[in-house]
């Protein structure tokens, strides 16, 4: 996670939270069959966990119990990270609410139990009591280092792993060194969850061949001695600079676009070409004239992730989804639709055995 060089001398206080680091919920990769095309497989694993563009996530602060309640102060600091994300031009959109229930991204400020948040869809898919958190901040958010901290965990809610996790870093770790760092105070992990958040190497689709960016705000800082190669981090600590680098902000807009095209209609037995490159995503919008039960399908050799929307309020809310990528059917979602309503059906492409064979159709 990206810190700053303090200008001057850092207090106790100040200098343990920029030793403490955050730890993800340990989920495991889902397992394919035996055989699957490695291409096809990587290019699953660098989009599965993030959300279909335009998706409004919806935030909420747990208050109970009063463990979990933050001040004002760290709710506003979580609520500029979330502005500062935004503020890039990207294609999500963030809203605060008062109901756990409403809300995607449930936000807790329990002191001692660390910074945390599920990675992505994670949140949706393994988080799904209203009563439980999907991130927790564990130290203050209102220093500089604590700013990224803020900005470091909305970066994993919206499908960003770990930077010093990537294959293409090129890190060879001093494993002992990090047991015995990562052992002891502030963190006082075990040497599994070590192994989870740091030396465990992600897969290398989850990356897409991505370059290492040793200041991207998804990258831990590393005191001198625990990294073996690059060589030049044996007697120098490895220290991001401060905020979004360029390859973050490249690769948000990149998944999560500004919307600037018209969206086309999808009408009952009209089929739509899924003509798109994979991590490219088509939206259709749906105004059914008459309410029924509907089927929406995708056709051809296809792995997607679709997701069905409804209009409340002059906001899209997340209706329901399939994601077929790796096995051989087709995306599909069985709904009521009701007439008078507007209805937005996303579709991201991770893979496509030729180019733009494939369509969508709802009967």
């Amino acid at each position: 996670m990206a810190t700053v060089k303090s200008k001057g001398k850092a207090t106790e206080k100040e200098h343990q939270d920029c030793c403490m680091h955050c730890e993800l919920p340990e989920i495991r990769l889902r397992q394919f069959d035996t055989g699957l095309n490695p291409h096809r497989e990587s290019l699953i694993r660098s989009i599965e966990k993030k959300w279909a563009n335009q998706t409004v996530l919806h935030y909420h602060f747990l208050d109970n119990p009063a463990q979990w309640r933050g001040s004002s102060r760290q709710k506003d600091a979580v609520r500029r990270a979330f502005a500062e994300w935004k503020g890039l031009g990207i294609g999500l959109e963030f809203e605060e609410v008062q109901d756990a229930e409403e809300a995607e991204l449930r936000i807790g400020f329990e002191q001692g139990s660390g910074s945390w948040s599920y990675v992505g869809r994670d949140n949706v898919v393994h988080a799904v009591d209203p009563a439980e958190r999907t991130m927790n901040f564990g130290w203050d958010l209102t220093t500089p280092y604590g700013a990224d901290t803020a900005l470091h965990e909305i970066g994993h809610a919206i499908g960003f792993p770990h930077e010093h996790q990537n294959p293409n870093s090129g890190i060879k770790w001093n494993e002992a060194k990090v047991i015995e760092h990562f052992s002891g105070a502030p963190n006082f992990w075990t040497p599994d969850k070590i192994q989870w958040n740091i030396l465990r190497k992600l897969n290398a689709g989850e990356v897409e061949g991505s370059r290492w960016d040793k200041d991207s705000i998804m990258h831990y800082q590393f005191d001198s001695g625990l990294i073996i190669e690059p060589p030049t981090y044996r007697t120098n600590p490895l220290i991001p600079a401060a905020g979004l680098s360029q390859s973050d902000i490249d690769e948000v807009r990149k998944f999560y676009p500004a919307v600037t095209t018209r969206i086309p209609q999808l009408r009952p037995f009209e089929s739509q070409l899924v003509s798109i490159e994979p991590g490219e995503q088509l939206d259709f919008k749906i105004e059914p004239r008459w309410s029924g039960r509907y089927t929406i399908q995708t056709f051809g050799k296809l792995d997607t992730v679709m997701v069905l929307f409804e209009e409340r309020n002059g906001e899209p809310r997340y209706i329901a989804g399939d994601d077929d990528s790796g096995r051989d059917y087709n995306a599909k979602i069985k709904e009521r639709l009701t007439s008078g309503r507007t209805y937005y059906l996303r579709v991201r492409l991770y893979y496509s055995q030729s180019q733009g064979a494939g369509a969508v159709m709802m009967w």
